[in-house]
């Protein structure tokens, strides 16, 4: 009887150690290719990251001048998607976990979010074009582009949200209720504080998609090529990842550009990371203070 125990514990251990190893691998593969990325970025864009291409305007074909109004253009469809999004995706995911009865319909609906994270951004932005440029009559616009990419990012701030909520302990509603709070009072003093740093990681999830995305501002938002900063929501702006695919598909001196679209995506992960680290932070302090 004994020996057989061993055995079971031996094979447990084994099994035990094959998969933390293969997850420390998996790991170890994503961090080694993260860095050959951003050390093939660096290696060739860092030529081009001055103050003046940091601080002005593309100028000659965009064969000289800077990515200021790209970087300014990325930073606002970025926070207008956040902005327009996380309220939405997270109003969604308290409905879903906490009002509406468990049953087929609500399957349905889970089924139909997941398959809307994966469908292509392209598509994303068909429908903007369609709906917020054509439909609603906004143009092309940083409002237009800013509403695609938060439809864009709503089922991945949904899924967050609501592995978030589920998270938190039944014991915490049942606490509360019994001490005679409405179960909306529950939700927004109970539930949404001790959810609140998962429903943040949903929300840096978005923010990475949507200043990354190049298919929904391209036809909702970003153009080949204006000098001036925007001055209000319906104007049309330059972004990173579309001046990106211009330098490299559509300019007219490709091979002259071609440190300035390393040096544009070094600078785009740049700002990514930047505002990554931001939204981690502030989560942090947020886990700290529970």
């Amino acid at each position: 009887m004994y020996k057989n125990l061993n055995r079971t514990q031996k094979r447990r251990k084994l099994s035990q150690f094959i998969m933390f190893g293969f997850f420390r691998v998996s790991a170890a593969i994503n961090g080694i290719a993260l860095l050959i990325i951003f050390y093939f970025l660096v290696a060739r864009g860092w030529r081009a990251i001055t103050w003046t291409f940091l601080t002005q305007p593309p100028m000659d074909s965009m064969t000289r001048g800077g990515i200021l109004p790209c970087i300014i253009g990325t930073v606002c469809l970025s926070l207008g998607a956040i902005i327009a999004a996380l309220p939405i995706g997270v109003a969604s995911a308290i409905y879903l976990n906490e009002y509406a009865f468990q049953g087929r319909a609500l399957r349905i609906i889970r089924l139909g979010i997941n398959n809307l994270a994966g469908v292509p951004s392209v598509v994303f932005g068909l429908f903007g074009l369609a709906f917020f440029v054509v439909y609603l009559k906004m143009g092309v616009s940083i409002l237009a582009g800013a509403l695609t990419l938060g439809v864009l990012t709503l089922p991945v701030i949904i899924g967050a949200t609501e592995e978030a909520l589920r998270a938190v302990p039944e014991t915490y509603r049942e606490a509360s209720l019994g001490l005679g709070a409405t179960k909306w009072q529950t939700i927004y003093r109970v539930v949404l504080p001790t959810a609140l740093p998962g429903i943040l990681t949903g929300g840096i999830l978005g923010l990475s998609r949507a200043a990354g995305e190049t298919a929904p501002i391209m036809f909702t938002a970003a153009v080949f090529f204006t000098p001036s900063l925007p001055s209000s929501i319906f104007d049309e702006i330059m972004a990173l990842p579309y001046h990106i695919y211009v330098l490299a598909t559509a300019g007219t001196e490709i091979e002259a550009t071609r440190h300035l679209q390393y040096g544009t995506a070094l600078v785009l992960i740049v700002l990514v990371l930047g505002l990554n680290l931001m939204a981690i932070i502030y989560r942090a302090r947020l886990q700290k203070r529970q």
